[in-house]
């Protein structure tokens, strides 16, 4: 078995479905046109893809039971490219979105799926550089989905953000058919309450938190359609799986301390990153004025230490305790947003960098302990169905995080602009404004209002990090309640794999 080549092609799906995040973002302006959709029409292009591999996810693992990880493996990859063609070649709106949707399916199971065959062809002292490795395709793709996205849009096509895929997912596939052994599949019995209830539920909160802000959230009755189905739905996928005989997730999965405390730490780890990387671009650029350009350089350096720091944690992750590490890289955490809630108008650039260089030291500590420990003393068997988990509770958190703190952000802006312009007198009024404008002229209102708006929308930002920094500093104690894995499960070697 070469680890190193099956490594490679798994590498290879990993980048092509992170990638695909971002990728198409670039392009959507060019796409609109090209299709002729309007604004509200061309976002379901990104909101068809993530609401089928939201609802898609938590069944990876019964598809890895039933059909055998290489096969899943292996179709996961095949549809991926087929419909990234396909929406290469897309002629309508109609066709995009559901070549979108398709393609969001087949990529759902892809990262589960790879994650436990990268698990169980490695032993425990190689696991952490080979996760390693792996994070780094999952962290680079996203970061490097735009530039790429914006220079095929420019110098061929928009479709060429898809055709894109073509290339790496032949080579995937030739990898992983020639060189990844065959395992036996161990079907089990499809639990369909447990995944209808459970779709049901996540189409509903991804809907609900997709048009929350468009429609003032709760002031409409969709929103309050959406969120009633989303309870009562998770409701029901609850309480099936606590008394169902064959559940979705199986039971056994809650009794392991490692993998709870894990899935917890997946959800605090999702808040604090997603949250980050959607409210800092919006600072810079809606407050501070920074252009696109701007702001990117200056999150640059975090992605560029984040890998450097990677490629350490693979060989560490071995040889220090992973309680340690996830310690340490949440302390980083809590340092890197107590920075960011330090912020304040007149800062440069600098000082921005310093604390996503923080934020950036966590991650990478972060990255692969949490990736690994989680997974050590569950079952071989149970590995397909822990990483479906894992990767559900990851995105889910990510996306509940991201619109609370979006909707945060606008309740205390607005608070803070009446209680600034209450306080805010003619002589202050002199002050704030340039000598040439008076707040008693048209236009010197209309510039004093802007900068309390400005102003309020900093403090909000101040105020979520904040935050962010009570919520990293909460989730050190959790480190406690990881057990450490016995000796005998340290050294075990790989799953065993059937050779074909």
């Amino acid at each position: 078995m070469n680890r190193t080549l099956i490594t490679l092609g798994l590498i290879l799906s990993a980048f092509m479905s992170a990638m695909d995040t971002t990728v198409a973002n670039i392009a959507l302006p060019h796409i609109q046109g090209s299709i002729s959709a309007s604004p509200e029409q061309i976002t379901w292009v990104i909101t068809s893809y993530f609401i089928a591999q939201a609802v898609t996810i938590p069944i990876s693992g019964w598809l890895a039971a039933r059909f055998g990880l290489k096969p899943m493996l292996l179709f996961c990859v095949f549809g991926f490219t087929v419909t990234s063609v396909m929406c290469g070649m897309a002629m309508n709106l109609p066709e995009l979105v559901l070549f979108r949707a398709l393609q969001g399916v087949v990529a759902a199971p892809l990262m589960p799926v790879a994650q436990s065959v990268l698990i169980n062809i490695n032993p425990p002292q190689r696991l952490g550089r080979a996760t390693a490795l792996f994070t780094m395709a999952a962290v680079v793709a996203p970061a490097i989905g735009p530039v790429i996205g914006g220079w095929l849009t420019d110098e061929w096509s928009w479709r060429w953000c898809f055709y894109i895929n073509l290339p790496a997912g032949i080579l995937s596939i030739s990898l992983l058919y020639f060189f990844l052994p065959a395992s036996a599949p161990a079907p089990r019995p499809f639990d369909v309450l447990g995944f209808a209830s459970l779709g049901i539920g996540v189409s509903a909160l991804q809907l609900m938190l997709d048009r929350g802000t468009t429609l003032d959230w709760f002031d409409s009755r969709e929103i309050w359609i959406e969120a009633a189905v989303s309870v009562c739905a998770f409701w029901i996928f609850l309480v099936h799986s606590l008394t169902a005989r064959a559940p979705l997730f199986p039971r056994d999965l809650l009794r392991d301390r490692n993998f709870q405390t894990s899935a917890m730490f997946g959800m605090f780890f999702s808040t604090l990153t997603f949250t980050s990387f959607a409210m800092l671009p919006l600072m810079m650029q809606g407050v501070l004025g920074y252009s696109a350009v701007h702001a990117g350089v200056l999150s640059a350096p975090r992605g560029i230490l984040m890998l450097v720091i990677l490629q350490f944690m693979g060989r560490l992750d071995n040889l220090v305790d992973r309680r340690v590490l996830i310690a340490i890289g949440l302390t980083f955490f809590v340092f890197a947003f107590y920075e960011m809630s330090r912020f304040d108008l007149s800062m440069d650039g600098s000082r921005i960098v310093w604390a996503t260089l923080l934020q950036g030291v966590g991650q990478g500590i972060l990255f692969v302990p949490l990736s690994t420990l989680g997974f050590l003393t569950i079952a071989p068997h149970l590995r397909p169905d822990a990483a479906a988990a894992t990767s559900f509770i990851r995105n889910v958190g990510g996306s509940i995080s991201v619109a609370v703190f979006q909707a945060l952000t606008v309740s205390n802006a607005q608070t803070m602009h009446a209680s600034l312009s209450a306080h805010i007198g003619p002589e202050m009024a002199e002050g704030v404004l340039p000598p040439y404008l008076s707040p008693e002229t048209t236009a010197g209102a209309v510039a004093l209002n802007g900068e309390i708006e400005r102003q309020a929308l900093m403090v909000a930002y101040v105020n979520d990090f904040w935050l962010l920094t009570i919520i990293a500093l909460l989730s050190v104690p959790l480190v406690l309640m990881i057990r450490a894995p016995r000796k005998r499960a340290q050294d075990a070697g790989p799953l065993p794999i059937e050779a074909h």
